[in-house]
């Protein structure tokens, strides 16, 4: 099974508890060979599924850093040194956001809904772990 977006199960959950401060979403990324894009959304060119989330992330970025929140890290991901020897990603991404209320916000900005189909044409698969400090 492949998960590309929250469902309305987990949203619900999540947003359901009272925000305790900044959260780290950790998302782990497996790219398409060729992106995919949506009728009326495709760019023309033919791009790998890595390339395609350059560009949202290119899109992406300035929107994330507007609303306060920052990359931390984003890099090539290695093979599990504790885990499934079968589970591969090719990316690893960390990004902090000043709350889960602001996270929210960020997820349903027009400018983001926008451009957002770059991310779904570029992704097999996914997982965003939300994290806060313990």
């Amino acid at each position: 099974m492949n998960y590309l977006d929250v469902s309305a199960q987990a949203g619900a959950r999540y947003f359901s508890v009272p925000s305790t401060g900044p959260v780290v979403m950790l998302n782990l990324l497996r790219f398409k060979d060729k992106a995919v894009f949506p009728e009326g959304k495709d760019p023309g060119v033919s791009m790998t599924g890595r390339e395609a989330y350059r560009k949202y992330m290119e899109y992406t970025l300035p929107l994330v850093e507007a609303s306060g929140g920052e990359v931390l890290f984003w890099g090539k991901a290695e093979h599990f040194l504790i885990g499934p020897e079968t589970e591969t990603w090719d990316m690893v991404l960390l990004v902090r956001h000043r709350s889960k209320e602001v996270f929210l916000e960020f997820a349903q900005h027009e400018d983001y809904l926008k451009t957002a189909f770059y991310r779904s044409a570029a992704l097999a698969d996914s997982r965003l772990l939300p994290m806060v400090a313990g």
